[in-house]
């Protein structure tokens, strides 16, 4: 497994080596040595969750504030397009977003640090995403970002099909900066 940076300071992809043959294939989703080496504690990790979409449905984009969370993401299913965008005033890439394809095929994993909004757009009929958080769910925290905010342009490749009321209900990038820039 290799490690990739990002234009996103912090934002990193866990690229596995998976090796196929007839039968199949196998691979090595996380490994604590090689999360160790990128800074990442692997002890850190508290909750494992999942969710399953179907084809253009739309996640996100949700974040946390006050001490907020980190987690690394990976499509066990499918595939989604998987988007960041860097909530962390005085980042040299705050505001910035970052788009990466997660499937069943790469097996690639992306480690969101602590300060992102996340979410994604599923690709295939079905898509299974896990996630592994560094932190206890805090409803308190809570923060969303309206998908098509203008702002924030993010290009979605394909045609939204279902979107969450609360995330149909969300505010803007300039109050969630708002926001930020008052704390």
């Amino acid at each position: 497994m290799r490690v990739e940076t990002t234009r996103l300071a912090g934002l990193l992809r866990l690229v596995p080596t998976p090796h196929r043959d007839e039968r199949g294939f196998f691979t090595r989703t996380f490994d604590d040595a090689t999360a160790r080496e990128a800074g990442i504690d692997p002890a850190a990790f508290v909750q494992d969750s999942q969710s399953r979409s179907h084809q253009g449905v739309v996640r996100g984009m949700h974040g946390r504030v006050g001490s907020g969370e980190a987690k690394l993401v990976r499509a066990a299913h499918g595939a989604v397009l998987d988007v960041v965008v860097d909530a962390r005033p005085g980042s040299p890439t705050f505001g910035q977003a970052e788009s990466v394809v997660l499937d069943d095929d790469t097996f690639v994993s992306l480690y969101i640090p602590r300060g992102f909004l996340h979410g994604h757009q599923t690709l295939t009929p079905t898509a299974d995403v896990c996630y592994r958080i560094d932190a206890e769910h805090d409803p308190t925290e809570d923060v969303a970002v309206h998908h098509l905010d203008p702002d924030l342009a993010i290009a979605w490749p394909a045609e939204i099909t279902t979107v969450s009321a609360r995330d149909r209900a969300a505010g803007s990038w300039a109050q969630l900066t708002g926001r930020l820039s008052a704390s």
